[in-house]
């Protein structure tokens, strides 16, 4: 792995400190704008997965393979989804609880954590599959979503009673996890190339459990369906722009 690749699979993952420092200039955003930015989330996490992930999986190997690879990446956040108590943010799922407020900002961080995981993994596997002419992409896309997605993770902390300074420093954390999930992800398929099409495919189908389950549940969840699909939709038609002026 040379310099460039680390440099690029850091700043995706520390995009989402960037997000939170964004709580200095909008300290109390409105729902109706993180609905709109978790939307816009979800379309740059499904026009990644679709264009960045599955389609060079599937030039990579079989049919076979990638569904494999898409329902295991699936099975494997569902399994974690299950198994590792957290909280959402601004929705309570079936099967966790609300959580005391003492508590709340970790789970918070559990929950944020388990979706990032296949971003940073989708970074890792991009640069091993294609080097920079598909790596880039995919990293500039998760370091786009990451800042409003940080934003959005940060500033319903500030309505809990949490302090600016550790709204910031949840968001900053909730990236830390993807640079590790990225050079776990590269050195699984430089180790065996033939695992590329399967890997592709199964941190495709982890990212699209995380926009299913969580993100755009989230963005429904006070009542402004219709502003979040269209940023869903914005944030879809810029990824299919990058990745045609990359391609």
């Amino acid at each position: 792995m040379d310099i460039e690749t680390l440099l690029w699979i850091l700043a995706a993952g520390l995009a989402t400190g960037v997000g939170g420092l964004a709580l200095l200039l909008v300290p109390r955003p409105s729902d109706s704008l993180l609905d709109v930015l978790l939307g816009f989330t979800a379309g740059v996490m499904l026009a990644a997965t679709a264009f960045s992930l599955l389609v060079p999986a599937l030039d990579e190997g079989t049919l076979a393979e990638v569904l494999a690879g898409v329902l295991a990446g699936g099975a494997a956040l569902l399994a974690l989804d299950v198994l590792v108590p957290h909280v959402h943010l601004r929705f309570v799922e079936r099967g966790h609880a609300d959580a005391a407020a003492s508590n709340r900002a970790l789970l918070l961080l559990s929950a944020l954590t388990i979706h990032n995981i296949p971003e940073g993994m989708a970074v890792g596997v991009a640069f091993a599959a294609g080097g920079p002419e598909l790596g880039i992409p995919i990293a500039l896309a998760i370091g786009i979503q990451n800042v409003p997605e940080g934003f959005a993770a940060a500033a319903p902390l500030l309505a809990a009673g949490h302090t600016r300074r550790s709204a910031i420093g949840v968001a900053a954390l909730t990236g830390a996890v993807e640079p590790p999930a990225a050079l776990l992800a590269f050195a699984a398929v430089s180790v065996a190339a033939t695992l590329l099409p399967f890997v592709l495919a199964f941190a495709g189908g982890a990212m699209l459990y995380v926009v299913v389950d969580e993100l755009v549940p989230e963005s429904h969840a006070r009542g402004n369906e219709r502003a979040a699909s269209g940023g869903l939709l914005t944030g879809f038609a810029l990824m299919l722009a990058l990745d045609n002026a990359f391609g």
